[in-house]
């Protein structure tokens, strides 16, 4: 009987390497991810709702570091209130050390500037759901794209106005309805405006104002995947609603330049009131708001329109609904 060689037993020649027969190669998972990720870039679709003067712009210019919002140039008094809600969608290719992202920014002039106000959320729950619709009718063509162009609203940050006493009617209405088809990010506009003792004040009123009311924002509780999410977005949560600040002036402070106001006691740098909504900035908040857009908002969506024309379907084929119905039991 013939002994194996030494090292025979591990796959290596005589006087060769070392090989590794426990290693699968898992971890190159991530890279080849990574890479593929970087070479696609991302998409990020966010809608700003609020009264006119919030800072609506300022705010997406501060946060994004760049022009991605235009404010709007209006040439008579006429024309600075709509009649009617318009939706203005701008898109801008951003890159930062090498990771590139097409972000579309959602403007809705005219919401809450009218006396009466009553159904003016309507026309951003249509914007909203014919963007899922598109995504649908792509998604179910029997020769459809590899990637499907994804229009669908990714986050709602809607601006509360800093009154620094509770929320109006029309806030409630707004995020009751809203919150049920795109994730919701309430932010106190020129929040520099109040004092310290008011933001929080103003800020844990409306938290219970949205308890109150079932509005449940981002991050919602039941999307917590481990321990760790559930503490990352429970500091988030005491954060909700977000007290902000956004300029489009550059200064130099300390020996570094940085976007901010100034004011004869200092400058305040944009969106540094609330440290979490930094973190909101982050990719890994930009990634999440995407995932449950499209694993829960958009699912809710799909599913409830096949279900309507299963039962078009049905009709027209004389299934009596019942029938239908057991089916789907």
């Amino acid at each position: 009987m013939v002994s194996p060689a030494v090292g025979g037993l591990h796959g290596e020649k005589a006087g060769g390497p070392a090989v590794d027969f426990s290693y699968v190669g898992i971890d190159a998972i991530l890279e080849q991810m990574r890479r593929k990720a970087m070479k696609q870039g991302f998409e990020l679709n966010i809608m700003v709702v609020g009264q006119s003067g919030l800072g609506k712009s300022t705010l997406m210019n501060t946060l994004f570091k760049s022009k991605v919002s235009r404010k709007s140039v209006l040439a008579t008094a006429q024309e600075k209130i709509p009649k009617t809600i318009e939706i203005k969608s701008i898109s801008h290719d951003i890159e930062e050390k090498g990771v590139r992202m097409k972000l579309t920014v959602i403007d809705t002039p005219g919401f809450g500037d009218q006396i009466n106000n009553e159904n003016c959320w309507q026309p951003i729950m249509k914007f909203i759901n014919d963007q899922y619709e598109a995504y649908l009718q792509e998604e179910i063509n029997i020769n459809r794209k590899k990637r499907i162009p994804d229009s669908r609203v990714h986050c709602c940050i809607y601006f509360i106005p800093p009154t620094g006493h509770c929320l109006r009617p029309l806030d409630v209405e707004f995020m009751r309805r809203l919150s049920k088809v795109v994730n919701i990010v309430p932010v106190i506009a020129k929040a520099d405006t109040l004092t310290l003792e008011e933001r929080d004040f103003f800020k844990k009123k409306i938290r219970e104002e949205l308890r109150a009311n079932g509005i449940d924002v981002y991050p919602q509780k039941e999307f917590d995947e481990d321990a760790e999410d559930r503490m990352i977005n429970e500091k988030i949560r005491e954060m909700i609603p977000f007290a902000v600040v956004g300029s489009d002036q550059e200064y130099q402070v300390n020996g570094r330049r940085l976007l901010g106001r100034k004011t004869k006691w200092g400058t305040i740098e944009g969106t540094t009131l609330s440290l979490s909504f930094l973190q909101f900035q982050s990719l890994t908040h930009m990634q999440n708001i995407k995932d449950i857009t499209s694993s829960i908002h958009y699912e809710m969506y799909r599913v409830r329109r096949l279900n309507e024309n299963n039962t078009v379907m049905a009709h027209a084929n004389g299934i009596p609904e019942h029938h239908l119905a057991a089916h789907e039991m």
